[in-house]
Parts: structure tokens; C-alpha cells; sequence
């Protein structure tokens, strides 16, 4: 078994902002541009690393084909502007994608096969859908009826955690509405500034008088989904969306979405020769498989296992990103594992701020990166459920 040999650091962590899918800032936008922005703004953190250096970059996407097929990686290297030899893989673990391309570019280096790597994630859920173009499950999962709930919708998971766990559709609204007051206020503070690597969107239009077509260029700051009008009376008012009598709404779900992130990777070798900055060291990180029906509640397996790797206590964790895929089985986490709910997504979570899948792992790991830089915070992490019923959980620590 390899043993690791050295320590890896995040040198530069940055996102796009997140769009809506469907009607949204990025509807139009390719999810490769988006991944392209956010490793160019990355290296530009970064000004005196050789791009040379750069072994390879690891890229979550949990549906590549389409716009984000073809090695949506690979691609976005080269149209960065990055070196040809830097290589590029596309890996996929559904809402886990951009997380373990985090995890498996922090152990190339760990383990002393590379000294500077590129992790990220990128999603467009506006130009590829949820279950990709043409799903198409293997005939053998509704043979048994352990397997069946491979084949179930995101949604029905969250409704069975919300009857196992107990959730009320009150506590799940509140909690909806706790993510958008958040958000807003943290857009308020510029909190996400430091993170956030604006994305300049050029609408096209016709111009009936002269025939022909007009543009306009407008930059996108923020993320797009946090609502000020959003209050318990209007998402009380919201009907069940996945079972008739449930308590699972659009209101008390994440949102589908757009978006990248792109962080560098760093041994210390690499740190010293380039005059780099390390922001956070990667500490550790757990996978763990759970039934498929209830897929919600991953974390409660992942997150002692990634603690117990990194010889931590839950008490030590400072900032915790915990993927809001759904209120109900976010709360079931929280209940479960005895997270301090103050210390869980305190600038909103995916409820407000959108969920772009495969990117997502990698954009709140940058929001972990400079959350811990900001506070003066020791260890943060970043957990999320996964389709098909697997929980994640990566753990930071500040440099």
C-alpha cells in the first residue's frame, strides 16, 4: 500500500458565480468556457508558478457528455492556454465529482508522483439535463428489489429520509428559509468576493430595424439564486414535488445549476521553489457506500471515517459545508452526526446558492479554503450525499 510521502497544499481556489439552470446568467454559457475562467483566474493567483510545472488536473462533472463530453478536462487545459503537457481526466462521482477530483489530485501529490496539480469540477445543467441525454439503466435493477432504488429519483431518497428521520415539513421549510437569509447576507458582506472569479456573459438579440444581430456584455458577480422574497408563508405554500402526500418541495430542495471552480494543488517542494502561498493543506477524506433509497444520508457514514483519518474531533472543525440536497436530509445529517448547526453552511448552502453536481465539490471547497483564511479558522470540510447512495467527506486544514 502506498504510504504518503509529503503534504499537499491548496496554493489557489477560486469559482464562477452560480447561475440557475434553465433561464439563468450561464443558460447559453458552455460549461467548458466556465471551467476555462475559473483555471485561468487560478493561475492567476498563482503568478510565479511555472504552468510547466503542472502534472495534471482532476475534473469532477457528474453527466460528461454533450457540451461537457469529449474530456471536458483535457480541453479546458489546453483552451486555458496551459501547456500541452499538462494532461487532463474527467471523473465522475455524481455530486461528489468535484470533491474527489480534489481528493485524488491532493494524493498524486501526497504520495510523490507530482509536485503541482489542478482539481476542479464543472457542470451545466442548462445544456445537459439531470440523468444526461439518453439514461438508460441496466434492466437488472428492477429485477430485485434491493436494487430498485438505484433507479429511484433524488427526490423520493429525500422524501424516505424525511419519514425515517422524522423531518417535518416545518423544520425542512425553516431551514430553506435559514439558507436564503444566509446567502443574502453574506452577498451583503462581500464574504464571497475572495472566492469568486466574475464571469463577463454576452446576451445576443435581434434588431428588428436593421436585420441584424445586436450583443450585450454584462459581468456576473454573485450567485444567482439566494431570493429576498423568500419567507415561510411562500414556501409553506409550495405542494410536494415527488410523492403525493410528502413534504419534499421545490422550495426545501437544491437548486439545478451552472457553474466551475478550480483550485491548485501544491507539494512543498513546489511551494518553496515557486514562492507560493499555501492557503490550506488537504488533511483527508472518506467515501462510504449507503442504501440507494436514502442516499440522503451519506454524510453520517463519511464524515467519522474522514475525521478518524485525519485524527480529528468533530469539535475541531471550525467551517463545514455540508451540500444542501435536500433540506430534509441535510437536517438528518445534522441530527444524526451532532453538528453544530451554526458552524454548517453559515453563508447558505445549496438551497440558496444552487447545486451545479459535478461541481460542486470543488466550488465549496474553495468557499472552505478562504472561509478558514478569513476567520482565522484550523479545520474546515466539505461533505455532501451522492446519487446511487454514497456519502463524502474531505477535511481542510488552514496554512
Amino acid at each position: 500500500m502506498a504510504k504518503q510521502v509529503q503534504d499537499a497544499y491548496i496554493v489557489a481556489a477560486t469559482r464562477t458565480p452560480i447561475g440557475k439552470s434553465g433561464r439563468g446568467y450561464f443558460r447559453n454559457t458552455r460549461p467548458d468556457d466556465l471551467l476555462v475562467a475559473a483555471v485561468q483566474s487560478a493561475l492567476r493567483q498563482v503568478p510565479t508558478l511555472d504552468p510547466k510545472a503542472i502534472e495534471d488536473a482532476i475534473v469532477g462533472c457528474s453527466f460528461p457528455e454533450g457540451e461537457q463530453g469529449m474530456n471536458i478536462a483535457r480541453a479546458a487545459m489546453l483552451l486555458a492556454g496551459l501547456p500541452q503537457s499538462v494532461g487532463g481526466v474527467t471523473v465522475n462521482r455524481f455530486c461528489a465529482s468535484g470533491l474527489t477530483a480534489l481528493q485524488m489530485a491532493a494524493d498524486r501529490i501526497r504520495i510523490g508522483e507530482a509536485d503541482v496539480m489542478i482539481a476542479g469540477g464543472a457542470e451545466s445543467m442548462s445544456l445537459v439535463p439531470m440523468g444526461g441525454n439518453k439514461p438508460s439503466f441496466n434492466p437488472a435493477v428492477f429485477e430485485k428489489d434491493e436494487n430498485v432504488g438505484i433507479a429511484y429519483g433524488m427526490g423520493l431518497t429525500a422524501e424516505k429520509v424525511a419519514a425515517q428521520w422524522k423531518v417535518s415539513r416545518e423544520a425542512q421549510d425553516a431551514f430553506a428559509l435559514q439558507s436564503h437569509q444566509r446567502a443574502l447576507a453574506a452577498q451583503a458582506a462581500g464574504e464571497f468576493t475572495d472566492e469568486m472569479t466574475p464571469i463577463d456573459v454576452v446576451d445576443r438579440f435581434p434588431n428588428l430595424a436593421t436585420g441584424e444581430v445586436g450583443s450585450k456584455t454584462r459581468t456576473v458577480t454573485l450567485d444567482e439564486g439566494p431570493r429576498p422574497d423568500t419567507s415561510l408563508e411562500g414556501l409553506a405554500r409550495l405542494r410536494p414535488v415527488f410523492a403525493a402526500k410528502g413534504s419534499v418541495t421545490a422550495g426545501n430542495s437544491s437548486q439545478t445549476s451552472d457553474g466551475a471552480g478550480a483550485l491548485i494543488l501544491a507539494s512543498e517542494k513546489a511551494v518553496r521553489q515557486f514562492d507560493l502561498k499555501p492557503l490550506a493543506r488537504f488533511v483527508s477524506y472518506a467515501i462510504r457506500g449507503v442504501p440507494p433509497e436514502i442516499m440522503g444520508i451519506g454524510p453520517i457514514e463519511a464524515i467519522p471515517l474522514a475525521l478518524k483519518h485525519a485524527g480529528l474531533k468533530l469539535d475541531d472543525l471550525g467551517w463545514i459545508e455540508l451540500n444542501e440536497a435536500f433540506a430534509a436530509q441535510a437536517l438528518a445529517v445534522i441530527g444524526s452526526v451532532g453538528l453544530d448547526p451554526a458552524k454548517v453552511n453559515p453563508m447558505g448552502g445549496a438551497i440558496a446558492l444552487g447545486h451545479p453536481l459535478g461541481a460542486t465539490g470543488a466550488i465549496r471547497s474553495a468557499t472552505v479554503v478562504h472561509a478558514l483564511q478569513r476567520h482565522n479558522l484550523k479545520y474546515g470540510m466539505v461533505t455532501m450525499c451522492v446519487g446511487m447512495g454514497q456519502g463524502a467527506a474531505g477535511i481542510l486544514e488552514r496554512v
